[in-house]
């Protein structure tokens, strides 16, 4: 962990803090000195290089960087929902210091000139790094060495339909993507659920006229999810290609992927804290406000995703799907409207670290285990690392510095977003973000987001 100590004079020392990586903690008479936006050395106060400015932290917490590898930022299309600037000065506010986007926008990104617009907006408007997903489907399998190329997070399948109606390509078309994809360094993420299922269970629902937001988890079962995960698997075994499932929600699936790695598929996961957080019951308390999908789950398949997925290490990494919507959209003060007419999922870049910190608190997790799930391992599952999700000597001078023990309610309307509508509005938290740190520069200083727009950059492995 220590580097070696310059005799240069460093630009900024953060000083007056402990440090904790996915590797262990450091005591409290440490800190990190940073040059030219990437870190110079780690370790006791004593050993670091003097600097120009020195940064005190309040005796907090410092980690390496956040990333949050599922994010729609709804640009270009929906901006009124969001945008890149609104998206990352909520990342920047979360403790988020890279982001990477959905694919899943109007157009759809699915081509290289597409990915390159999206790169022109984040340029102008991002003040965290960021990259994006590009979606496969049944129009593009021949563009995929050529966005493969095109300095992407990694490639995206929406198995069961979802915001944008993005229809998913057969299981031929499927298995072929899977082959070309193997042949390339890059990782197929999907949203696993059959649609079939779905489609079938939701016109019965509405058929019956059954529309109350509960209803919507009834049409999208855990075994929706567990068909995904084993037919993906399936495939991937067979082409070797590395596959990523995004927002596994049910400990049937953690299950499932579980038993599929240990036949040796290259196969990794990410949950939310929604899904680690709440059960079922909150949709029947608070309606269509909770409509995600994959839906929240039972008490019992939630129990079953800590202890498989996160206590037994199916799941690899924490993410949020933040997917703003308005409030009319998502019904908030309606308690009769229809969940069929309301769009699935809300943002979550704000409250994901102090959900984390607060189960840290709980004694559900150690510090250590926290960063590896939400700064070391998407880093590594994406390329970043260790320029990214490490406090390497090198690295890129990213941090979440964190007051472990600050105790808060979370009021939406202080949220950065455009859209704020959330069911962690009310909720009680242990842990605060209390800077954020992109590249040596503070974009976030515990009150106002600092960064300005236009300072994020493409993140990359290089």
């Amino acid at each position: 962990m220590t580097g070696e100590t310059s005799q240069t004079v460093a630009d900024v020392r953060f000083v007056d803090c402990s440090i904790a990586t996915a590797n262990g903690w450091m005591g409290s008479d440490v800190g990190v000195a940073v040059s030219d936006g990437k870190i110079v050395s780690v370790g006791s106060v004593g050993s670091l290089p003097e600097a120009h400015r020195e940064v005190r932290l309040d005796g907090n917490v410092l980690v390496p960087g956040v990333i949050d590898d599922h994010i729609h930022t709804r640009t270009p299309g929906h901006e009124y929902k969001e945008d890149w600037k609104t998206a990352t000065q909520s990342a920047a506010a979360g403790g988020v210091t890279t982001v990477i986007a959905m694919p899943n926008t109007d157009p759809i990104v699915d081509r290289v000139d597409r990915v390159e617009s999206v790169y022109e907006t984040a340029a102008t408007d991002a003040c965290v790094d960021y990259l994006t997903h590009v979606v496969v489907t049944s129009d593009n399998l021949d563009r995929i060495p050529a966005l493969a190329e095109a300095d992407i997070g990694g490639f995206k399948v929406f198995l069961g339909i979802t915001f944008g109606d993005i229809e998913a390509p057969t299981d031929g078309e499927l298995h072929a993507a899977m082959g070309a994809i193997a042949d390339t360094d890059c990782r197929l993420g999907f949203h696993e659920e059959n649609d079939e299922i779905r489609a079938y269970l939701e016109a019965e629902f509405r058929r019956e006229g059954k529309n109350a937001a509960i209803y919507h988890n009834r049409s999208r079962p855990p075994l929706a999810e567990v068909e995904a995960v084993s037919r993906v698997c399936l495939f991937a075994d067979d082409t070797g290609c590395p596959v990523h499932m995004f927002h596994l929600s049910s400990g049937s699936a953690a299950e499932t992927l579980r038993d599929w790695r240990h036949r040796g598929v290259d196969a990794t996961a990410e949950t939310c804290p929604h899904y680690l957080w709440f059960t079922e019951d909150v949709v029947r308390e608070r309606g269509t406000v909770a409509r995600v999908q994959p839906p929240l789950r039972t008490a019992d398949e939630r129990a079953r995703l800590w202890s498989v997925g996160i206590d037994g290490g199916a799941v690899d990494c924490i993410a949020t799907d933040h997917a703003p919507h308005t409030d009319e959209e998502k019904g908030v003060g309606d308690p009769d409207k229809s969940v069929w007419e309301t769009p699935g999922g809300f943002v979550g870049l704000e409250t994901q670290v102090p959900a984390m910190l607060t189960f840290v608190a709980e004694g559900r997790l150690t510090l250590p285990e926290w960063v590896r799930l939400h700064s070391t391992r998407p880093a590594q599952i994406w390329g970043l690392y260790p320029k990214k999700g490490s406090l390497q000597p090198g690295a890129d001078a990213d941090f979440t510095v964190v007051d472990p023990d600050r105790e808060w309610t979370l009021d939406r309307t202080t949220l950065r977003s455009k859209s704020t509508a959330t069911p962690f509005d009310g909720e009680r938290f242990r842990g605060a973000v209390s800077k954020t740190v992109v590249r040596g520069e503070i974009v976030y200083d515990g009150e106002t987001v600092t960064g300005t727009n236009g300072y994020g950059e493409l993140a990359t492995g290089d």
